[in-house]
């Protein structure tokens, strides 16, 4: 049964009359009564009355002239969702992002996103860089955005925003009345960090050896695996870390926890595709924003 025997059916059934319907389906009569007969002969279902030169629909028939409109409004409805994803209207885009990013950095930019694109279907999946990295490179993201060094040949890198890690500490820890912290200094601190594989640790782990100091020598006292652990737990000892300034931004407003005097390099938020997959409308529109905003450059591209 294709689409077109369904439309012949349909006109023929409305109208009661062969004549008049090929007339509007711009067939000749022959084409609409063979239709028909091959259709009733096909299923063995006696679709019409044959009444002179009228026909009229059996009850087998009006039984079936519901279902063939209910299929034929569905295929139409099929039609137009892919003349939307052809035109970029509505689609699905799966975006995975590192914490930072998907809490503090992400969401505003989403909003924005949804607002243009409403029919555009977004699903958001969190992770540390690493996990952002191997679900880009599987294709479980189309888009992957992280703030850690990234090493994959089959991916893109694009940076789309910068950052800043600053060592944090509650009001009355020793190291808010020191200036000038050394990197000495940092090691006789108790420090809360992330997991292995965030890339707020490797960020400033590689700090570190950048400096000449082996991460390996800190007193971890505790390894998290959120953001907001890292800060409950700085909140409730005589602990230090190193976090985003875009996390640590409203305890610094609220004054629960202060920013010491040691200055740590900037890190890139990064937008990962890759390379060999099909890039979707949906894709194309969501990382054309970003690259749009006042803080990139559109030709900007990093090595991968």
């Amino acid at each position: 049964m294709t689409l077109e025997q369904l439309r012949i059916f349909i006109e023929v059934a409305e109208r009661e009359h062969l004549t008049r319907a090929s007339e509007a389906l711009h067939l000749t009569p022959s084409a609409v009564s063979s239709a028909i007969r091959i259709l009733e002969e096909r299923y063995g279902a006696m679709l019409f009355n044959r009444i002179g030169r009228r026909i009229e629909l059996t009850g087998d028939g009006q039984l079936f002239l519901e279902e063939a409109r209910a299929t034929l409004a569905r295929a139409q409805s099929a039609e137009r969702m892919l003349s939307e994803l052809g035109g970029g209207k509505r689609g699905l885009l799966a975006i995975h992002a590192s914490q930072t990013i998907a809490s503090y950095w992400l969401p505003p930019y989403l909003a924005q996103f949804h607002a243009t694109y409403p029919l555009i279907d977004v699903r958001l999946t969190l992770g540390n860089t690493e996990s952002v990295r191997a679900a880009t490179e599987a294709g479980l993201a189309d888009i992957g955005l992280v703030e850690g060094a990234v090493q994959a040949s089959t991916l893109s890198l694009r940076k789309v925003g910068t950052d800043k890690l600053i060592v944090v500490t509650k009001p009355d820890h020793i190291w808010h009345k020191t200036e000038k912290l050394t990197w000495d200094t940092l090691f006789s601190g108790q420090w809360i960090l992330r997991e292995h594989g965030s890339g707020t640790r490797s960020v400033f782990e590689d700090a570190m050896r950048a400096a000449g100091y082996n991460p390996a020598r800190l007193a971890l006292a505790l390894e998290l695996p959120s953001n907001e652990a890292i800060c409950s737990a700085v909140l409730s000892g005589n602990y230090v870390t190193a976090i985003s300034e875009l996390v640590a931004a409203p305890h610094l407003a609220a004054g629960t926890l202060v920013k010491a005097d040691f200055s740590l390099p900037q890190r890139q938020f990064l937008m990962l595709s890759h390379n060999d997959r099909y890039q979707t409308k949906a894709l194309k529109s969501f990382s054309d924003m970003l690259m749009k905003e006042p803080h990139m450059s559109r030709t900007e591209q990093l090595p991968a």
